[in-house]
């Protein structure tokens, strides 16, 4: 298995980082759906458009979700590429599981 690089833990660090609030752990499991206009969101949560824009930006800027504009309409979706690399990541951190660490750690 390979090594865990640096940029890959500091990576999955902004997008752990980006799923550790509730709202925005419901926006993923909303758009694990398929795409959904920012209106179908704010509806759907009961949150206020401030609110949510804030959530789905840290979303964004971790490069969990991407957007597109249709007329005065945002729409959202998944990055599968994204979610992929985190569950590699949680897999290779599994007890057990010997992702490299060690020899950087304790086996020199």
């Amino acid at each position: 298995m390979p090594v865990t690089t640096l940029p890959a833990v500091g990576r999955a660090a902004r997008r752990f980082h980006a799923l550790s609030d509730e709202t925005r752990l419901e926006i993923v499991r909303l758009l694990s759906h398929g795409e959904r206009c920012v209106c179908e969101l704010q509806d759907v949560l009961d949150a206020a458009q401030s609110r949510l824009s804030f959530h789905l930006k840290t979303l964004k800027d971790a490069g969990l979700v991407s957007d597109r504009r249709e007329g005065r309409w945002v729409y959202y979706s998944l990055s599968r590429e994204a979610l992929d690399e985190i569950a590699e990541f949680a897999s290779e951190v599994k007890p057990g599981k010997h992702a490299g660490s060690c020899a950087r750690a304790c086996c020199s």
